[in-house]
């Protein structure tokens, strides 16, 4: 495997942004590593939470590990705090992480398919959010996507989290302009169910013990409900590395099982 890291110029955001980017490396001498390489390869989506950044997959877990082997690049993109939306305030992150990123990848990483069936997207925490919230928004550009331990209620989070308050108004305006917005994970997740578009394969995992655990279950409930291809999983856990490092790998395995 190869590890690159990206510093790009964003027109969307109108700044420069990084990524971390896993490509599939023809290695024969590499020890203790599978080896794969093809004209195309899947893509994955990896997402961070909010108080990371695009390192911290790579810091936290066995991501690079896991893909080895088996033809799938890993984009990690930077998003700040942004929870992957396009915000009140005026930057574009969710044009930036669904459209923009992987458009750069592809031209500069010739091998990263852009068919539907090969990219996927996922994340943790923010990033949960973010990924659920993309792949039910673009169907048609997303064959599956995961959440781990995902902060799907937003308006929930106004209450919750008071302190941070100043971000949610910055990102969403205020918990009113959410509901039934490309912001609501829950309605699109609802309207995706009836509409014709292809629907994503879904994997959810949170921890009983996590305070994020009611979400997970809400939402896996409207897209069993909805006829989507689901695994939703819980385990004992808290919102912590532990558990993600071991979701990831199932989670990519599951998405990717065709």
């Amino acid at each position: 495997m190869a590890f690159l890291s990206v510093n790009f110029h964003s027109d969307v955001l109108g700044m420069a942004m990084t990524m971390n980017v896993i490509l599939p490396q023809a290695a024969k001498t590499q020890i203790g590593m599978a080896s794969s390489e093809g004209a195309h390869c899947k893509t994955l989506f990896l997402l961070h939470g909010l108080s990371d950044d695009h390192t911290i997959w790579s810091r936290r877990t066995s991501i690079e590990r896991y893909v080895a082997g088996k033809n799938i690049a890993v984009v990690m993109p930077a998003a700040h705090k942004s929870w992957y939306t396009d915000t009140v305030s005026g930057d574009r992150y969710m044009e930036y992480i669904s459209k923009e990123v992987p458009a750069v990848c592809r031209a500069m990483f010739r091998q990263m398919s852009d068919r539907r069936e090969d990219n996927y997207i996922a994340g943790l925490s923010m990033g949960g959010y973010g990924a659920l919230k993309i792949a039910l928004a673009m169907p048609e550009a997303f064959a599956g996507c995961a959440g781990l331990s995902g902060a799907y209620d937003v308006e929930k989070r106004f209450d919750r989290c008071p302190y941070d308050n100043a971000n949610m108004v910055a990102v969403f305006g205020s918990k009113e302009k959410v509901r039934g917005s490309v912001n609501d994970v829950f309605s699109l997740a609802k309207k995706a169910a009836v509409s014709d578009k292809p629907k994503p394969r879904v994997y959810l995992w949170c921890g009983t013990e996590d305070a994020l655990y009611p979400e997970t279950i809400a939402l896996g409930n409207i897209l069993k409900d909805g006829g989507f291809d689901l695994s939703l999983n819980e385990s004992p856990g808290r919102h912590e590395w532990f558990y993600w490092d071991r979701e990831i790998a199932k989670a990519i395995d599951f998405l990717m099982k065709d």
